[in-house]
């Protein structure tokens, strides 16, 4: 069995074409769009109007890495695996600051990193099932704070 592998299943069946179908069907439908867009529904305001997702894992271990800066108007999604139980971001080898916007399952903001500097880490959020990489100083602009509820649609 290889490492990392769940017990009783073989490296054949997790990889198999049917296994990767009925897991792409588990993901949002948002998922599958190439541009999103993050609004603030609590304040009526667009957070982010060009949110790209981060994608697999090449996409998340990647992110913002080699970008000299960010666009006011755009961001990243990530999405925690189903058996995290917390986000946590890092900046190493990150050029800019950013601000990040965890959320919960139910689209809630549970915890805002302002202004996160290169070379720093955000804190363990607990219960983090999404997070915002937007443009530092993006949330105070649009007024979004904690407890506020994030939608992500197709932009």
């Amino acid at each position: 069995m290889a490492l990392g592998q769940p017990r009783g299943l073989t490296r054949k069946a997790t990889c198999s074409a049917g296994a990767r179908q009925a897991y792409n069907m588990r993901l949002p439908a948002v998922m599958n769009a190439t541009m999103l867009k993050a609004i603030n529904q609590t304040r009526g305001v667009v957070l982010c109007a060009r949110l790209e997702p981060a994608g697999g894992m090449a996409g998340k271990s990647r992110g913002l890495l080699g970008r000299d800066g960010l666009a006011p108007d755009a961001g990243m999604l990530f999405d925690a695996g189903r058996m995290e139980p917390f986000m946590w971001m890092h900046m190493f080898f990150m050029r800019f600051p950013i601000d990040i916007v965890f959320l919960d399952r139910a689209g809630r903001v549970i915890h805002i990193s302002h202004k996160l500097q290169p070379w720093r880490v955000s804190a363990p959020v607990w219960g983090a099932r999404r997070a915002l990489e937007l443009a530092a100083d993006t949330a105070r602009q649009t007024g979004t704070c904690v407890g506020d509820v994030i939608i992500v649609e197709p932009a």
